[in-house]
């Protein structure tokens, strides 16, 4: 099981929860990543923890004032991105092109979809993986593998008619290592979650808490 800590823009402090998710991975032997800001991309990979960007755009070098490059965040120490979050939408052939960037910089990639259809159509585009992420469980308290399981199960068989080797992860809500362990007993092979960890008191603690039934 893989989990992705996306910080989004909440005023946490990115060093002490990537200090937190490396201790825990390494106690645990559970892959943990963290995805900040990109502004500090390279001070969260500098500690040591597997970093992901939380997007980058369909761009190579040259005239694109304000775009995210692939090479730059590979650069700064990151292993993989998101893309087409739920909060940073983005057209198909937009997908198509960003996760042709990062395959040009080393970079893993998670494409975020609402629903099982959307999952099989970007599962065409050849990412590494996917998150279903339905938006109306988004930072809420209900997790999608409890609160509609079917859209789990469903996008697992959507991802797997299309090519097998895309790995499914399981977004919106998850905060609880029970969240976790129901995701995984739905097919997911990762965990996408954000104020779970990112607005907790104490991150530590709430890691070890998802990793617990692992």
């Amino acid at each position: 099981m893989f989990i992705l800590v996306n910080l989004k823009a909440y005023p946490c402090d990115p060093i002490e929860v990537a200090t937190a998710a490396r201790d825990v991975a390494e106690d645990s032997d559970v892959r943990i990543a963290v995805s900040p800001q990109a502004a500090d991309l390279r001070r969260v990979a500098d500690t040591g923890v597997e970093t992901w960007a939380q997007h980058v755009d369909p761009n190579d070098y040259g005239s694109h004032t304000g775009s995210t490059l692939a090479e730059s965040v590979s650069e700064a120490g990151a292993a993989g991105t998101l893309v087409n979050h739920s909060e940073k939408r983005m057209k198909l052939a937009d997908i198509d092109g960003s996760v042709r960037a990062a395959e040009r910089a080393g970079l893993e990639t998670c494409v975020c979809a609402n629903n099982p259809a959307q999952i099989g159509a970007v599962a065409a585009l050849g990412p590494d993986s996917v998150a279903v992420e339905p938006p109306e469980l988004i930072g809420g308290d209900d997790s999608v593998a409890s609160a509609d399981p079917d859209i789990v199960r469903d996008a697992v068989e959507a991802a797997a008619n299309v090519d097998e080797d895309v790995e499914v992860f399981c977004g919106a809500g998850i905060s609880t290592g029970d969240d976790v362990a129901a995701a995984g007993d739905l097919g997911a092979t990762g965990i996408l979650l954000a104020s779970g960890v990112a607005k907790a008191d104490d991150p530590r603690a709430a890691l070890e808490d998802l990793v617990e039934p692992l």
